[in-house]
């Protein structure tokens, strides 16, 4: 049996985090594969803590193990950490909120499973799938870092920015990750475009964003570090 072992970082997710959870646990995987759930909680301030371990308590029937950062130190931290302890043969990112829906984890596993692929990227950009209709101009600087990451790795990817990334789990564990931050996309991105024939492929998912009343917690910054990202891990530190 296969194991999918499922990343979720955490920070002040406390009111939504049982919610992605139930998603998670719900999700009968095809082609006999068994599910591991790893939670580091980058020190949260809110009740996320008490939130994952009453589920935890609850639901023995789902592995999950948790991990906790002394100090916050950002999403990408975290999930180096949740990468470094996954065992499974498969790694997948999901974020704690409920922009995405684990009931699509078949859709990205199938080009894997079926032997074409060795990362698989949830594009929310190519159609066909349900989106919520928020910023304009997050959506214009999502295509336009996508693009600059494109020139530079040769790639030609609808959504570089996006959560759901599926990796056999001896690829995303034999990079050498270093942003902290929100710059973990352009920088594995890079990183993986330059792995000797890598096969990357991408498919169509849904996106249920959140505003920033709801939770939503990247911004303007956080888009300059991934355009600095772009240029340093594709231009300087190769």
């Amino acid at each position: 049996m296969s194991t999918l072992s499922i990343v979720i970082p955490a920070y002040n997710e406390g009111p939504t985090i049982h919610h992605i959870l139930d998603r998670v646990k719900a999700v009968q995987l095809t082609g006999n594969i068994s599910k591991e759930v790893i939670i580091v909680n980058d020190c949260s301030k809110d009740n996320t803590e008490e939130s994952i371990l009453a589920y935890q308590s609850a639901n023995p029937d789902l592995q999950i193990s948790y991990y906790k950062h002394p100090v916050n130190q950002g999403k990408g931290a975290a999930l180096h950490t949740g990468i470094k302890m996954a065992t499974g043969d498969y790694v997948i990112i999901q974020d704690a909120d409920l922009e995405y829906d684990p009931e699509e984890y078949n859709i990205l596993l199938k080009p894997i499973l079926t032997g074409f692929a060795d990362v698989v990227y949830g594009s929310r950009f190519m159609g066909g799938n349900p989106h919520r209709i928020l910023f304009f101009w997050h959506s214009i600087g999502n295509k336009w870092l996508t693009l600059a990451s494109n020139m530079f790795t040769n790639l030609n990817l609808t959504d570089m920015e996006t959560c759901y990334k599926v990796f056999r789990r001896e690829t995303i564990q034999s990079i050498n990750l270093k942003e902290k931050r929100f710059g973990f996309e352009p920088e594995v991105t890079a990183k993986i475009s330059r792995i000797p024939k890598i096969r990357i492929y991408e498919v169509g998912i849904s996106y249920y964003g959140r505003t920033y009343e709801e939770g939503k917690k990247i911004g303007m910054k956080d888009a300059f570090r991934a355009l600095y990202c772009i240029i340093k891990y594709n231009i300087f530190s190769k």
